[in-house]
């Protein structure tokens, strides 16, 4: 008994007298000189330990791009290694009615491949930075430490890591639950919050059959994807990145966002849906790209509101000829708040050199008014392929009835097409007129709502065509007399100078 309490003695105040040492040694050593004991130190273990150390980092080291094989390796550890842990994190499934365990920070598990035991360590590395406002902010960068013993580096480098990082992928592959993500501003992008981009699990129901959209224009829009998201081998033939460019454009209501939702359903993608006005410049634009993962589609809704981007190209020149100075200042401030993101910026990001930094991706720009936007941020090479979205012509309303009423037939249908050829209706608007507003209404009550809403619609087209017209006459009577009354006083001008 008394062995035993002078060895817990002993050891309480060697720990003690370690941690002493350790607080003076950290406190009043220089860190340029700890840097240099440090590094002899591993040095001197390494020549000591039979042991080798590989590290895998959450972020590359220039931290602009997360690590495809970080995650491959927790995916592997998850499902081969994690149930072993003492320490676990859960996270919720695919389905959410259970649960995936990890492996927690600074905890360890054992692997076995082909009777070699091999180590995991789970480790965080927390660093403090001063920002220029005197603020300390803290970052965590997360790896894994595989160790193994030296006599088995042969077998390890070329087979098990490779083991791991192969099964890692088919993990992730089989758990992936599709994304939509949104861009937050740069203030949060910090590895403990939301990051770069904040997510939801994305459910939108819409498919290609439910389109309201041409048939023979849909079926072209599939082959494409089909053709593209089986092209890696073509694109690297052809020399160009593997992505692909989509213009939407048409009126409001017409389905732009309802063919995203079932392009990314038809190719299982995710969505990144970026808000270009909350990004603060080319260099922040870059990096959100960089941050997107394959397999995935970047939206960017209404390209001619986001930004100015034609406005952009003007010269100095020209807008000291349009400002005067107050007007300056006011613009000073308001551009300090705004984003500075550029055409240029936008063009390199999406197809320059950084667009080829990841692979499988499709880009995608909506508009309502195509007219608007700078002929070098549509053409061909950027966005590859232009999509119509038009009004609801009758192949389109078949697929609406089918989709709302369950009907593929009524004695109307023939009244419903000649009314759609001649009225421009969304399928918005069709779609509201079709879907029934109480238990009590049926098929048929919503094609007769239907026929008199075109019936509605094509009567309001009339009298804003007529009231056009009117106007353009109008216009044209006014310039015809004041041209008349030009000539008369030009007329009356020549008479007085030929009496003087």
């Amino acid at each position: 008994m008394l062995e035993t309490v002078a060895i817990w003695g002993i050891t309480g105040k060697t720990v003690t007298s370690i941690i002493l040492i350790w607080a003076m040694y950290s406190q009043y050593i220089p860190r340029h000189v700890r840097s240099h004991v440090e590094r002899y130190a591993y040095k001197l273990l390494g020549w000591i330990s039979f042991h080798v150390h590989i590290k895998f980092t959450e972020y590359t080291e220039e931290g602009l791009k997360r690590s495809e094989n970080y995650d491959a390796i927790r995916n592997y550890l998850s499902t081969n290694t994690a149930a072993r842990a003492q320490r676990l994190k859960a996270n919720e499934s695919k389905n959410s009615k259970s649960v995936v365990l990890s492996m927690d920070d600074h905890e360890e598990v054992e692997d076995v491949f082909h009777g070699v035991k091999v180590k995991w360590y789970s480790n965080v590395k927390v660093t403090e930075t001063q920002s220029n406002y005197g603020r300390n902010n803290t970052y965590e960068r997360r790896f894994f430490t595989l160790t193994f013993h030296r006599r088995h580096r042969g077998m390890i480098l070329e087979s098990y890591i490779n083991h791991v990082l192969r099964e890692g992928k088919a993990i992730g592959v089989r758990n992936r639950e599709r994304k939509l993500y949104t861009n937050n501003s740069s203030s949060e992008w910090y590895p403990w919050m939301s990051g770069k981009w904040s997510n939801v699990p994305f459910h939108h129901p819409a498919t290609f059959e439910t389109l309201a959209m041409d048939p023979e224009k849909k079926e072209g829009i599939k082959k494409d994807l089909v053709k593209f998201s089986k092209g890696k081998d073509y694109y690297k033939k052809v020399g160009k990145a593997w992505k692909r460019g989509y213009l939407l454009f048409g009126p409001p209501g017409t389905g732009k966002s309802t063919m995203i939702s079932a392009i990314a359903n038809f190719l299982d993608y995710d969505v990144y849906d970026l808000e270009l006005t909350t990004v603060k410049d080319n260099s922040e634009l870059k990096k959100l790209l960089l941050d997107t993962k394959s397999k995935s589609i970047v939206v960017i809704e209404d390209i001619d509101c986001s930004l100015d981007l034609t406005g952009q190209r003007k010269t100095k020149k020209e807008e000291d000829e349009e400002e005067d100075k107050e007007k300056k200042k006011e613009k000073k401030k308001e551009d300090e708040k705004k984003s500075k993101v550029t055409l240029s910026g936008l063009l390199n990001s999406i197809d320059g050199l950084w667009s080829a930094c990841s692979d499988e991706k499709i880009v995608i720009f909506t508009t309502n008014f195509v007219d608007k936007l700078d002929p070098a941020l549509i053409r061909r090479g950027r966005m590859d392929k232009h999509i119509e979205m038009s009004y609801c012509r009758f192949e389109a309303f078949k697929v609406l009835a089918k989709n709302y009423l369950e009907i593929e037939s009524h004695e109307l249908y023939g009244e419903i097409e000649r009314l759609l050829e001649e009225t421009d209706m969304s399928p918005a608007d069709v779609a509201e007129s079709l879907m029934p507003k109480s238990d009590e209404e049926d098929a048929d009550v919503c094609i007769k709502r239907l026929v008199k809403t075109v019936e509605e619609e094509k009567e309001k087209a009339r009298k804003l065509a007529e009231e056009a017209e009117k106007e353009e006459k109008r216009k044209k009577k006014k310039e015809e007399e004041a041209e008349k009354k030009k000539k008369v006083e030009n007329g009356d001008l020549s008479e007085n100078n030929g009496t003087n």
